[in-house]
């Protein structure tokens, strides 16, 4: 017996609030674009330069003992953060210190980080440094510039295969679905202040050919349907279109996020980032493959027959080749 998530022939109306359901999108685009200008980006160490010290203690951790015993060394910005896992033991208690970049210094010497283990074990003696990472402010500069040229990068060689694959307005549909995803996942770590450094910029690579797979496959039926239905309007081609896919769409993205829960919660804090940010981007990335990239294509028209238009679909549509 086949697991069925939605039942055969499902008739939903995804297109009669069109506007709605785009507004939305564009709503919430404007609103991530404006926490990132105002909030910023809360940089790993990979973006901001600098050293990160791990610790591990039995005590609870003491965020506001750890800051005085740092202060008065004077080292600039000091960013301290308790970690929580539930894989964790009771005794453990774990903290993350960043420290930026001293003026001068590609990285953090050696006397820097002693002084600060010497001043962070007078407040806890049993204090263990489990890791030490250090990041140059030059080499943080451009691994920023180098992420923003590989997802602009993304998003330019996915416009050229949809355009040659499809046509135009099909292109042009994906790209501001894809986006769109990036702008709300920039948008929500902006807002809720997640470390943002190189793995969640490998999560957003990764959220782009998510939603760009689903795009496709609804792009190939609506592409088939469109040849077959000829004179039915391009709002219902397009409503048969997701509801035809409409139970793949649910069994990928539904199993999918079985596992990206699985690994929220059990992973530890390592890859919690990287996990949250692809659990985001499914949930925007199936939204938008119907909600933003389709409505772009009917707000856009596309063509079914290069000699005649369709009257069926009014003239704000024009046809494609059959």
């Amino acid at each position: 017996m086949r697991l069925k998530l939605v039942p055969d022939n499902t008739n939903f109306d995804f297109f009669g609030y069109a506007k709605i359901t785009f507004g939305a999108s564009v709503v919430a685009m404007i609103l991530s674009l404006i926490a990132w200008g105002v909030m910023g980006l809360n940089f790993g160490i990979d973006f901001r330069g600098g050293t990160t010290l791990r610790t591990e203690a039995t005590e609870a951790v003491d965020v506001g003992a750890y800051r005085d015993a740092l202060s008065a060394l004077e080292l600039g910005d000091v960013t301290i953060s308790e970690v929580f896992d539930p894989g964790f033991r009771d005794d453990q208690h774990v903290a993350m210190i960043r420290v930026q970049a001293q003026e001068g210094q590609e990285a953090a010497t050696t006397g820097t980080i002693q002084t600060i283990q010497a001043a962070l074990q007078e407040v806890s003696p049993n204090i263990k440094f489990t890791s030490v990472e250090s990041v140059g402010p030059k080499v943080s500069g451009e691994l920023i510039q180098t992420a923003f040229l590989a997802v602009g990068g993304a998003l330019a060689a996915i416009l050229i295969y949809i355009w040659l694959r499809f046509e135009w307005q099909f292109s042009v549909g994906a790209v501001v679905a894809l986006f769109h995803d990036v702008v709300l996942t920039i948008g929500l770590f902006s807002l809720l202040q997640i470390r943002f450094d190189l793995p969640v910029v490998a999560a957003i690579l990764t959220i782009i050919g998510y939603s760009i797979n689903d795009t496709v496959v609804i792009f190939d039926r609506l592409r088939e349907n469109l040849r077959k239905y000829k004179k039915r309007p391009l709002r219902e081609v397009m409503n048969l279109s997701v509801n035809e896919t409409l139970s793949r769409t649910l069994m990928t993205s539904g199993t999918t996020l079985l596992a990206l829960i699985a690994l929220l919660i059990l992973g530890g804090d390592v890859i919690r980032a990287f996990v949250f940010a692809i659990t985001w981007g499914v949930i925007v990335g199936t939204y938008s493959s119907v909600y933003v990239a389709k409505n772009v294509v009917l707000f856009l028209g596309v063509k079914r027959d290069w000699s005649k238009p369709d009257a069926g679909a009014g003239t704000q549509f024009a046809n494609i080749d059959a």
